[in-house]
């Protein structure tokens, strides 16, 4: 999942993008990160309620590249409702892929997820 461009620079570091490192270099796949693209800053999603990061993330992210593989896999450090892993997919989606995977360290307990599109 990426940051968007200001974020990245006021943290220094993408986490999402350090797991999918180490997953990638465990699984032997290809790491692939440049062409999805956060479109524009966003809020932070721990703060909004289901229908807020639905809306949040919305349009948020878009695939600028060549066709991505038919099969991903996204990897993100939290999921809590999934609006953002969704918001990705559709992105790939878009893109050309096929089948949208998604793969996370921790999931939160406080908020239900969404259901899979």
């Amino acid at each position: 999942v990426p940051l968007h461009r200001e974020r990245l620079a006021e943290r220094g570091f993408n986490q999402a993008e350090l797991l999918a490192r180490e997953v990638a270099a465990g699984t032997g796949l290809p790491l692939i990160a440049g062409p999805l693209v956060r479109l524009r800053a966003t809020k932070q999603q721990a703060l909004l309620d289901v229908a807020g990061r639905i809306e949040n993330v919305a349009d948020a992210f878009m695939w600028r590249g060549p066709a991505p593989p038919a099969r991903v896999v996204i990897v993100d450090d939290v999921l809590t409702t999934g609006a953002t892993v969704n918001a990705c997919a559709a992105a790939l989606r878009a893109g050309g892929a096929r089948e949208v995977y998604a793969l996370a360290l921790a999931r939160s307990r406080g908020r239900a997820p969404l259901s899979h599109r």
